[in-house]
């Protein structure tokens, strides 16, 4: 008799031996299907851990190179040091981490991915929270600890006693028969949430702080102001939907730069103890000044915007005047610090007013001294005596041909050289206070006096402080998802017929619970009196 005619089988059955293996096939899951499929695997929650732990990845290059959006002079340094390496960084968008387009993908990925996990875990935790607790198992002694007690009285009152030890220790429950179901720790769940939503959160505020603030520096010198509009600004980064009138036209005036130097301690001369910018700001609208300090920890709020001082340097203030004795420049030029002790370097750019145009590149010596060779350096970060040394060019400084030009550099390659090293003239000196005559009879220059100047960064972020609440909101959680254990525990009275009752404790555990033993005797004795009268078997667990 053939295996298909047989009585325990169908008469259509197909024995696996007469089938081509190359035949059977999967289902197809069509373009819905794939869909589903790529969902489920970019909701789970392995994958926002990867997810998460690549975005730390991606960031890493952010710190190894300069950023445009921080540090514009850093990638501009950038590419004169590596003229091989910047064009494949720039191509990259290894200046631009933080906004470039594989970073962004990996940053919707994973807030896609944690959005699909915390909100069916959401209401699925909502249900178990309205969920009475299960049911009492029929055999206790499969649990992981178990504990036996004989005790007299009425099943009743061990009942009675049993739940209120169970809600003193905040569990919910619930009464089957004879038993008592009791579970708590769903707070641990909670957290576990609330750990997850507030990453969320916190991924949601960067973004939003990232298109609605700005940031930029600016270099004001003593006595002159600053106004927060964006063509006040040295360097400005502004959000995609940060527009010109978006600022608030608050003004800061720096009255003085306190800066107070190391001069006892032989080994430490010199080092900066303390920088106290103090300035006056004035809010918008006409309201009245105030007085105010920053410090280098201590920055001002501004209607929410935070301004820090980030450096400090010093500003010769220069007058030039050409022959006639009019003046061609006047006013307050940043050095750029080059060492310690603030010897410095600066540009001077006098385009108009003299016979031609005129580029001086200046050293200031804030304490001069003289080296072994004989040049000039400066033994002091502080002014006493300050000197200022000027090479003098002529030439076509390039101003008028409507590009860009850095106010801290000159170019010289087209410009003719008049005084300073290589040639043959001694670069101009002139003290505070003095004037002094340039090459050629261009005329004079004065060095009115010498005035500190503070590097100012000025950073708005209106959700700051939403990103703190969902950071203290994600430790919250995490420690709770950690501490809070979760269990259920069960009483069960059993009527023997002596009259008296013997009673079973038992617990289960979700996850690793190492004092769920202890809380189960713990139970077990304080039900009982303290001291059971007969103890069938001692706790075990597993």
């Amino acid at each position: 008799m053939s295996r298909s005619s047989e009585v325990a089988r169908p008469s259509d059955h197909i024995e696996s031996d007469s089938i081509d293996a190359a035949d059977p096939v999967g289902p197809r899951l069509g373009p819905i299907g794939w869909l589903r499929f790529a969902w489920r695997q970019l909701t789970n929650m392995r994958t926002a851990l990867f997810l998460l732990l690549l975005l730390a990845i991606a960031a890493v290059p952010g710190s190894l190179v300069p950023q445009r959006s921080s540090d514009p002079n850093g990638v501009a340094q950038y590419r004169i040091d590596h003229p091989d390496l910047y064009p494949i960084v720039d191509k990259l968008q290894g200046f631009d981490v933080y906004t470039s387009i594989w970073f962004s993908a990996i940053y919707l990925l994973l807030f896609l991915s944690l959005i699909g996990c915390v909100l069916p875990r959401t209401l699925h935790h909502w249900r178990a929270l309205r969920a009475r607790p299960p049911r009492t198992p029929a055999r206790l002694t499969r649990l992981d600890a178990v504990e036996t007690r004989m005790v007299d009285g009425s099943a009743e009152d061990a009942l009675l006693r049993a739940e209120a030890l169970l809600r003193r220790g905040r569990y919910r429950l619930e009464r089957y028969g004879p038993s008592i179901s009791a579970e708590r720790g769903y707070l641990r769940e909670t957290g576990n949430l609330v750990f997850h939503a507030s990453l969320v959160g916190i991924l949601i505020a960067v973004a939003l702080g990232g298109s609605f603030g700005y940031s930029g520096q600016k270099i004001v010198v003593e006595g002159e102001p600053f106004v927060n509009y964006v063509a006040g600004y040295d360097s400005f980064t502004r959000g995609r939907l940060v527009a010109d009138t978006s600022l608030d036209p608050y003004r800061i005036s720096l009255d003085k730069l306190d800066v107070v130097y190391e001069e006892e301690n032989a080994n430490a001369v010199g080092q900066a103890i303390d920088y106290t910018a103090s300035v006056t700001v004035q809010q918008p609208g006409g309201g009245p000044s105030t007085p105010a300090t920053i410090k280098v920890n201590s920055p001002l709020d501004v209607d929410g915007t935070n301004v820090y001082l980030l450096g400090n340097g010093y500003a010769p203030r220069i007058t030039v005047r050409n022959a006639d004795g009019a003046v061609a420049f006047a006013g307050a030029v940043p050095f750029l610090p080059q060492d310690q002790n603030l010897t410095s370097v600066g540009v001077v750019k006098v385009p108009d007013g003299l016979a031609s145009q005129v580029g001086l590149i200046g050293f200031l010596y804030p304490t001069p001294a003289k080296l072994s060779t004989g040049a000039l350096t400066s033994a002091f970060p502080g002014l006493q005596d300050p000197v200022l040394a000027l090479n003098v060019f002529t030439g076509d400084l390039g101003l008028d041909k409507g590009v860009p030009v850095s106010v801290y550099t000159l170019d010289t390659a087209s410009l003719t050289q008049l005084a300073g090293r290589p040639t043959d003239v001694p670069a101009v000196q002139v003290a505070v206070g003095q004037t002094v005559e340039l090459p050629n009879g261009l005329g004079t220059i004065t060095l009115d006096g010498v005035s500190r100047y503070a590097s100012l960064e000025i950073h708005h972020d209106p959700t700051q402080g939403w990103v703190l609440a969902f950071a203290i909101l994600v430790l919250a959680g995490l420690l709770t998802s950690l501490f809070v254990p979760r269990r259920r525990m069960w009483v069960k009275v059993h009527e023997d017929g002596d009259g008296r009752l013997r009673v079973e404790y038992a617990g289960l555990a979700r996850g690793d619970d190492p004092g769920l033993a202890v809380a189960v005797r713990e139970l077990a004795d304080e039900h009982s009196g303290g001291a059971a009268s007969a103890q069938i078997r001692a706790s075990r667990t597993t």
